[in-house]
């Protein structure tokens, strides 16, 4: 079995960015809602911060990418398991999802025009439509003309 992101001190969001653990804060608080004692005193809910302002391991690119697209600081919080290594696992992995998600560009889209084919499918739907309407139609007063 592999190593939780956790245990190996790195946090590898992309093939250029990994972030090294003492640059995240954590925070640990009671889970809450139902779960008796255990709910009530382990610290099972993670809050995880990342400071992106001020990040030593991001490239001017990837920083500047970044605060456009998130902001300063990123938070990402779990508290769905019940042990708290397991949420911190899962708060890593968020993180480096939400990281990996701002640092991709979209590639813009180029405009183009219907072909001829889907113009006349369009065109034979529309058709199709107002036959259906017209079928549906009350005949008119006065008989046939």
């Amino acid at each position: 079995m592999s190593p939780s992101p956790a245990e190996r001190g790195v946090l590898r969001v992309s093939r250029t960015l990994s972030i090294p653990q003492d640059e995240l804060r954590w925070r640990f608080t009671p889970g809450g809602g139902p779960g008796g004692q255990h709910a009530n005193k382990a610290s099972t809910r993670v809050e995880l911060v990342f400071d992106i302002a001020s990040s030593p391991s991001l490239g001017p690119r990837q920083r500047a990418r970044l605060l456009e697209e998130l902001g300063p600081s990123i938070r990402v919080v779990a508290r769905e398991r019940r042990s708290q290594a397991q949420n911190r696992d899962d708060a890593l992995r968020r993180l480096a999802e939400r990281l990996a998600d701002g640092l991709r560009t979209q590639t813009p889209r180029r405009p183009t025009a219907p072909t001829m084919a889907g113009r006349a499918r369009r065109l034979d739907a529309k058709r199709r439509q107002g036959d259906r309407k017209r079928d549906r139609a009350r005949p008119r007063a006065g008989g046939d003309d």
